[in-house]
């Protein structure tokens, strides 16, 4: 799954750079509209993110392209793989900000882990 964020002024520290709990809040919301697309019926909650490690700044203006990839399915969980760019709108060119893996696990109504749901959508 593919989309775009602007960044704004709202998103940023003192120093006018993205803050870094932004781009984890994206990362998980963008993340978890693909896990539940994916797997209709099922529960999903966050279980973590391997490596958050800032290389990159972020300025307001910005429009960051979250791509997140399905990269494995376990028995109760599902891990996605997510890219993170910035294209610079004069020239075109793209240029990898970040990229982590977060990890969803299938739960039900009273939290305890189930299975997941054996159908996938996409």
């Amino acid at each position: 799954m593919e989309t775009h964020k602007l960044v704004m002024p709202e998103h940023l520290n003192h120093f006018g750079f993205l803050f870094g709990g932004n781009l984890l809040k994206w990362i998980d919301e963008v993340s978890y509209i693909a896990v539940t697309l994916d797997y209709p019926g099922c529960n999903f909650v966050t279980v973590g993110m391997d490596k958050i490690e800032f290389r990159k700044s972020i300025r307001q203006g910005t429009i960051l392209c979250f791509e997140s990839k399905q990269n494995r399915v376990g028995h109760t969980s599902v891990e996605y793989v997510v890219d993170v760019t910035r294209e610079e709108i004069s020239t075109g060119v793209k240029e990898l900000v970040f990229t982590t893996r977060i990890t969803f696990v299938s739960v039900d109504e009273t939290g305890k882990k189930r299975p997941v749901c054996a159908f996938k959508a996409r």
